[in-house]
């Protein structure tokens, strides 16, 4: 951003007293206030909260090798204190209103794809390693020369591709959109609702949610998303009471009865950095390694950019302020994750919501970071929020993110192709990774069949061969007979 822009975005935000935290965060610099970083804040913790619930339920349903099982109380905790820390030292340390937690899909891989190998100790001591190593990565200076190699107009095509992508979460999450099961014989993959139709209770919350975020949004209301999730809640709240309603999916919005429960931290330093080794072997550990890194390295990339490019803080280069600092606090958060027995944990596109509130510093942050550590003690009331009230903010939010397409050159296909192959990707696979691999390999194509392949970054061409492996890691493997 120019010093033009931000003096600009500085008077419209209005007067305000510059304090020591102002200073720090550089909250009027940035256009921002107090009041709105607060509202981001809460707005993030509201959408993301459901991890409390989500995390514990994947990793605690799993059993590791020997048929052991992770406590859910204790996984709550684990996942409630390294979201709040992590957090809040993104906030200082890094300065962007981005929130971290345990990453879903890497959770399911910790679950589904190394407990079964290994005992739990193990599977977390790979998470660990996989932290410190993408801290390696960091310190080197690669991560953030990949992500300074990619074409600014590329790095637009993945935050539109990050807004479809959290704008379908939000409407899986609430049930408007389900997967067709298989036995039904159709080509259709998706459907509305459960049965083709939208029904019951809870999706009137939704829908009625997505129209006051909408109307909000469109009068221009202060606090628009924050006050659409704490609304129907207490809607959902008044519906739950007064309904039969079958099922709210996750969360169950009724008052809690006790509000208060203590933190159980039984699961804190249990693993073991290298047991891994010794039970499925040197190549087996280095596949699984690499396929965590991988996901890791480029679901952050993505979300990084994508949060910093809607709220307006990429320079104009394209570039993330402060971003070797950013990276190495969040592969710092894979360490944190995984020495806590909570998975992985990353910084989470969810924080887009607060940014949608007008979150534009680390301070937002502060905020959300509390009402973790709040978490801990008053998991049974900050749960309550179900994903109905929550989701209609990740379908507003995909509408913001989604208005960065109008800065991609659609007449160069150079550029429009593997712009497109990101967008569409994203959502249809349900990921972040799959969908910047497939532009980047893309864009390699594309600039080779042109002629102009020594235009393309080396790091790209690097990356590129890695996504290559990425894809094709199912043959490679049975190639390797592990």
């Amino acid at each position: 951003m120019s010093e033009a822009q931000k003096t600009a975005r500085a008077q419209d935000a209005g007067p305000s007293t510059v304090t020591g935290a102002d200073r720090f965060f550089r909250i009027t610099e940035r256009g921002s206030t107090f009041g709105r970083e607060i509202r981001g804040g809460f707005a993030t913790f509201f959408t993301m909260a459901y991890i409390l619930v989500l995390n514990p339920l994947i990793l605690g349903s799993a059993k590791d090798k020997s048929g052991e099982q992770l406590d859910p109380v204790q996984l709550t905790t684990a996942t409630a204190l390294v979201a709040a820390v992590m957090t809040i030292v993104m906030g200082i340390g890094g300065n962007l209103p981005l929130a971290l937690a345990a990453g879903l899909g890497l959770n399911a891989v910790v679950a589904f794809q190394l407990a079964p190998l290994m005992s739990w100790d193990d599977a977390m001591g790979l998470i660990v390693l996989e932290g410190l190593l993408i801290c390696v990565l960091v310190v080197t200076g690669l991560r953030e020369a990949v992500m300074h190699a990619i074409p600014q107009q590329l790095k637009q095509a993945i935050s539109v591709g990050i807004g479809l992508f959290i704008a379908l979460i939000g409407f899986v999450d609430a049930g408007f959109v389900t997967r067709i099961p298989d036995a039904a014989n159709t080509t259709v993959p998706v459907q509305l609702g459960s049965t083709g139709t939208l029904a019951g209770w809870p999706m009137l919350v939704f829908c009625a949610g997505v129209l006051l975020t909408i109307a909000l949004l469109a009068r221009k209301v202060r606090g628009a998303i924050l006050i659409s999730i704490v609304t129907m809640t207490v809607v959902a709240l008044v519906v739950n009471a007064l309904a039969d309603v079958k099922t709210w999916g996750l969360t169950t919005p009724e008052w809690p009865d006790q509000v208060v429960d203590a933190p159980d931290f039984g699961l804190l330093g249990r693993f073991s950095l290298f047991g891994a080794f010794g039970q499925v072997g040197v190549v087996t550990v280095v596949l699984l390694v690499f396929t965590l890194i991988l996901s890791d390295f480029f679901d952050t990339m993505g979300t990084v950019v994508g949060v910093s490019a809607e709220a307006g803080l990429l320079d104009e280069d394209g570039k993330v302020p402060g971003l070797g600092r950013v990276l190495l606090i969040d592969g710092a958060a894979a360490v944190a994750g995984g020495a806590a027995s909570a998975s992985s944990a990353t910084s989470y596109i969810e924080s887009a919501a607060g940014v949608g509130e007008g979150a534009r510093t680390g301070f937002a942050n502060l905020v959300t970071g509390s009402l973790f550590g709040l978490a801990l003690f008053l998991t049974p009331l900050l749960t309550i929020v179900p994903l109905q009230a929550a989701a209609p903010a990740l379908v507003a939010v995909g509408f913001l993110m989604m208005t960065q397409v109008r800065h991609i050159d659609w007449e160069r296909h150079e550029i429009a192709i593997p712009a497109f192959l990101t967008i569409a990707v994203m959502p249809f696979t349900y990921s972040i990774t799959n969908g910047i691999g497939a532009g980047f390999l893309a864009y390699v194509l594309v600039k080779t069949v042109l002629g102009r392949a020594k235009e393309v970054h080396w790091l790209l061409w690097g990356t590129s061969a890695l996504f290559l492996v990425y894809f094709a890691i199912d043959p490679i493997e049975q190639l390797l007979g592990v």
